[in-house]
């Protein structure tokens, strides 16, 4: 049988172990899940950039609102012409909701495999064993208790270091900042 996730993961070693290497606890590497978390939200931003038409999909979005708040006015009124006049048309919506939702994966697809490979690299790294001590207030806004709690149904155990964190979760509340400041340096019009 043929190893193919090791040299996969010899060429993400070459890239990531350079950036802990300079982190300054390469302990507990918090600041290069940040510098991973910024690398792939730059990738995803991007591919969302090129590979979806932004302004289509924002006519495309309007153009679905304007249907359903039209729909649900004729509803409330029971203007039975108008009714059968939006579901005529309703065929016509649902052909450009599913084109809108295949634009919307274009870029899952292209993005997918690096991240999957990028997350077993993090999972099987030193950034395993991070640890981020939150502020009280960030620990409690960002509903980390109810993380914990469904991590220990799933994974058994608990947490044991007051307000901590792990790296995943670290991670996503990175990458979360990180695509909104790209999105908005790169003009998108919306969020997600």
């Amino acid at each position: 049988m043929v190893d193919i996730m090791g040299p996969i993961y010899g060429v993400l070693n070459a890239i990531f172990n350079p950036i802990l290497a300079i982190d300054p606890n390469p302990a507990n590497p918090a600041l290069t899940v940040l510098i991973i978390a910024f690398i792939v939200s730059l990738i995803t931003t991007v591919a969302n950039k090129y590979l979806v038409d932004q302004d289509e999909l924002n006519e495309k979005q309007k153009a679905m609102q304007e249907f359903n708040k039209e729909l649900r006015e004729a509803q409330k009124k029971g203007d039975g012409k108008k009714i059968a006049e939006l579901q005529a048309k309703q065929a016509d919506m649902m052909k450009d909701q599913t084109a809108m939702m295949t634009d919307q994966f274009k870029p899952m697809i292209v993005t997918f495999v690096p991240i999957i490979l990028i997350f077993f690299w993090m999972r099987t790294s030193a950034i395993h064993n991070l640890v981020i001590i939150l502020p009280k207030t960030v620990y409690w806004v960002t509903l980390t208790p109810l993380w914990h709690v469904i991590g220990s149904f799933l994974y058994g155990g608990k947490a044991t270091i007051p307000y901590g964190i792990g790296w995943l979760l670290w991670y996503m509340i990175c990458t979360f900042g990180m695509s909104q400041i790209l999105r908005k340096y790169l003009g998108f019009k919306q969020g997600f």
